[in-house]
């Protein structure tokens, strides 16, 4: 209780320095977040698993609940875990999520060139659809299926068709078998995606609508020869589709400019 008083006051002295609320905070959340890493890494914690309620974490971290849900909550943000409001926080049982963020600061940092960033695509999705094609379950191609249909639906919606178009690539990766591989393709994929790209989706018209249906047929053959398991056809057809999106985009700014990251869609 004592513990948790100082919490709260957040004005604990170090060497007779007051330190500030804010690193107090910080301080504290960081606790609750080595805490349940600990807590994983002992085994004590595993997929799917729900977390002692709040009120716990309180008693045997000894910060405030504020602390707590911010902990909880940076630990959400990294796809450790998920809140599912009502029920409580759970540790997540999918793929794991690396955050994507430092390599979108990299990219800014260091002017990664988009032809850089489909080298790095073209290295990791191409061998994800062979790998898929070979170990794909139902439930995955159903998904990779829902996607093409949806890309369909929402040719006269580039922002719609956006995000359909990314999720067919992570349920490809998700479809791998490969946990790490799904991972990383999710990684650098949401990091390459830049905002000139984006803003050329959004532009509606008939010629847009056109190239989004081409698109969308490029992403179902993909499809067809993962769930023929067809491992160099799914290769082969991965790659053509990156290339053809390479060339798109070449033709609107030079090769040579530089990423600029999108917002996580």
């Amino acid at each position: 209780m004592q513990q948790m008083g100082r919490d709260r006051n957040l004005e604990p002295r170090r060497a007779g320095v007051v330190v500030s609320p804010i690193v107090g905070e910080t301080a504290a959340a960081d606790r609750v977040i080595q805490y349940v890493r600990r807590l994983i890494l002992e085994g004590r914690l595993g997929p799917g698993q729900r977390l002692p309620p709040e009120r716990t974490l309180v008693a045997d971290i000894g910060v405030s609940r504020t602390s707590v849900r911010a902990g909880l909550q940076a630990l959400a943000a990294k796809g450790i875990l998920f809140i599912r409001h009502g029920s409580g926080t759970f540790v997540a049982d999918g793929p794991p999520v690396l955050d994507s963020e430092p390599l979108r600061f990299l990219a800014a940092l260091h002017g990664f060139t988009r032809r850089e960033m489909f080298e790095a695509r073209r290295a990791l999705e191409v061998g994800a659809a062979g790998l898929a094609a070979e170990h794909a379950k139902g439930q995955d191609l159903a998904a990779i299926s829902d996607e093409v249909t949806e890309m369909f639906a929402s040719v006269d919606d580039p922002q719609t068709f956006l995000g359909h178009d990314v999720r067919f690539h992570h349920a490809i990766a998700a479809a791998s078998g490969n946990p790490i591989v799904a991972s990383i393709v999710e990684m650098v994929t949401r990091a390459s995606l830049s905002r000139e790209l984006r803003w050329k989706m959004q532009q509606a018209s008939p010629a847009t609508q056109h190239d989004l249906r081409v698109a969308a047929d490029m992403h179902r053959r993909i499809y067809h020869a993962i769930r023929d398991r067809d491992r160099p056809r799914a290769e082969r057809e991965m790659s053509d589709h990156l290339l053809a999106s390479e060339r798109e985009q070449d033709a609107d700014r030079p090769m040579d400019a530089a990423v600029a990251p999108a917002p996580r869609p």
